[in-house]
């Protein structure tokens, strides 16, 4: 993982509502794909499979600044922060390719779960792996 990870994503007509803009809701689809993306989805199944933890939304907030519409190319940019040791937060601003301007702000915080869904901390090479990238 390096600091700031860079998803993109093409809008396409099944992304927008009547009005062609995106649905506000699919930006937290972006948003998982990107952290799904950053984690390393192999790692993930490994994590749960060989140390039985996994990851749930214990929040989520968006500010929206404009809508994307359809046909646009979107980068979702994202950088995880560990908060507890039980807790990560990501940072997640979506612009349109090669655009400084977000459309939308988000941030998205998730704990670590047992099989049994009781709140544990984070794996600790996990941990390292958000340190050594700036979070």
């Amino acid at each position: 993982m390096s600091g700031e990870h860079h998803h993109p994503v093409t809008i396409y007509y099944e992304d927008t509502d009547f009005t062609g803009v995106v649905y506000h809701a699919n930006y937290l689809r972006y948003f998982e794909r990107a952290r799904e993306e950053m984690f390393g989805v192999r790692r993930l199944v490994e994590l749960y499979d060989r140390d039985g933890v996994g990851f749930v939304v214990y929040r989520a907030e968006l500010s929206y600044r404009e809508g994307a519409r359809h046909g646009d190319r979107l980068d979702i940019v994202s950088r995880a922060t560990v908060e507890t040791p039980y807790r990560v937060r990501f940072d997640h601003r979506v612009v349109r390719a090669n655009a400084a301007r977000p459309l939308v702000e988000g941030t998205v915080e998730l704990v670590c779960i047992d099989r049994d869904g009781t709140v544990v901390k984070l794996p600790a090479a996990l941990v390292e792996d958000f340190e050594r990238a700036g979070g």
